[in-house]
């Protein structure tokens, strides 16, 4: 099905969350945005999320021309291990690994930090408001139960409460990466977020991993600052499209 490194599936995860049969589409370029298409319609696909890099600027164009919407702009960044060393951390605020029982209180701290959180989702106006914040609520919680969804999950805790998470796991043997990060609106602005990247630098190396990469939004500036100061560079940026398909 792919005639270069496209990959296309069928993504039950949104399916079920948003009630509508899904599929994503990673590194979409010229030569597979045929295929890509073609496989959505043969599989009923109603909304297709597809990333192109943001090299690949005929790719998209042509994605517009066949009713492609852009919905957000990722940028990675991602920083060495082993040459530069691991700086110090001030934070006084605990940070510990997750326990048993904190499943919900992450939950809770999902909610409140992602409440209205514009990425890809909230920028389709066809998904329900509602249900685009119950997306990152239920990956939070999902990274705490399922392997599959996260290795590791660090907790910050402000006044014997969780106020803030981090979930982390491997891409490969050499690359940890930062996943999905969310700290509590009264608890911002104490240096958790730094600390928790820190954490994850640490936890990366100890699993045998030479670099650490993070991701996030074009315009989500402040983060980006934290992970510049700490030595992480930008190292590749994706177009994320939607495309909806008629009814089959």
């Amino acid at each position: 099905m792919n005639p270069d490194l496209t990959q296309i599936f069928l993504s039950p995860i949104d399916e079920d969350h948003f009630g509508i049969r899904t599929a994503r589409a990673v590194d979409v370029t010229l030569v597979s945005l045929n295929a890509v298409v073609k496989f959505c319609l043969a599989e009923g696909v109603r909304l297709l999320i597809a990333r192109c890099s943001v090299s690949e600027l005929g790719t998209a164009q042509a994605m517009e021309k066949l009713g492609f919407l852009l919905m957000d702009t990722l940028i990675h960044y991602e920083r060495d291990l082993i040459t530069e060393p691991i700086p110090k951390d001030i934070c006084t605020i605990p940070v510990r690994s997750l326990g048993d029982g904190d499943e919900d209180a992450v939950r809770n701290v999902a909610a409140e930090a992602f409440r209205g959180y514009f990425g890809h989702y909230h920028a389709d106006e066809r998904l329900d408001r509602k249900k685009c914040d119950e997306a990152y609520i239920s990956w939070a919680f999902n990274s705490c139960v399922s392997s599959e969804a996260a290795d590791e999950v660090l907790v910050a805790e402000v006044e014997g409460s969780v106020a803030g998470f981090a979930t982390l796991r491997m891409k490969n043997r050499e690359e940890g990466e930062g996943v999905l990060f969310g700290i509590a609106p009264s608890a911002q602005r104490l240096g958790i977020y730094r600390s928790f990247i820190l954490r994850g630098m640490k936890w990366c190396l100890s699993k045998g991993a030479v670099r650490m990469s993070v991701s996030t939004q074009l315009n989500n500036l402040a983060v980006q600052k934290v992970w510049a100061r700490l030595g992480f560079v930008p190292c590749r940026a994706y177009y994320t499209f939607h495309k909806w398909f008629a009814e089959p």
